[in-house]
């Protein structure tokens, strides 16, 4: 696909990661074959269509990679624990990347996004669920403005973009006071049952 590309139109002005794959679960709910579904995507998704398509953007000295991430990667949450491990190996991925490309001509854009309005969930039964509800302040996003965010990013050669604002607020709270957060953010979340006290007493 990607000789083929760079074959008819040549090498790509901008590439967007924005592969995503697998349901929130507890390590001990997660299929083996289901948590390398997630590894796949995003992460090993963005790292073969950067692969693919970088050596010509390097040759012409321009482009963009837009890499699309989840707060899980900065602000992980309980009952996600494969979903969330794949987002911090994108957020790798960038943070290598970037240092790789400096001086290149291309540029990186990592997107942090909260709740978009897609098929995501639908998809992924039960995940919705497992969102701690200190997440409801922040408001859903529309495909369309997540667009608007990616073409605003790249016209004012941002490095990175956390929509919407709240998001930036709860990141920032996070970086400010990491426990405080935390605790908030299992004490709204997905919880383990309590185990049975007459069986501990025994």
């Amino acid at each position: 696909m990607a000789r083929r590309v760079v074959g008819d139109f040549g090498p790509p002005d901008i590439v967007v990661n924005n592969a995503g794959a697998g349901r929130w679960l507890y390590v001990e709910e997660t299929p083996v074959e289901e948590v390398v579904s997630m590894m796949a995507a995003p992460y090993f998704a963005a790292f073969y269509v950067i692969r693919a398509f970088l050596p010509p953007m390097l040759e012409r000295g321009s482009g963009y990679i837009v890499n699309i991430n989840s707060p899980a990667a900065w602000m992980p949450w309980s009952g996600a624990a494969g979903y969330t491990a794949a987002r911090f190996a994108l957020r790798g991925l960038s943070a290598s990347l970037r240092l790789d490309l400096r001086g290149t001509g291309v540029q990186l854009l990592d997107m942090v996004l909260g709740k978009v309005s897609s098929s995501y969930f639908e998809h992924n039964p039960h995940s919705e669920e497992r969102l701690p509800a200190v997440t409801r302040l922040v408001p859903t996003l529309a495909p369309e403005q997540v667009a608007a965010h990616i073409l605003r990013g790249i016209e004012h050669n941002r490095r990175k973009i956390v929509a919407p604002f709240m998001l930036r607020l709860v990141l920032a709270m996070r970086a400010l006071a990491p426990q405080v957060v935390d605790w908030m953010i299992w004490r709204t979340g997905a919880r383990r049952a309590p185990r049975n006290s007459d069986h501990l007493r025994r």
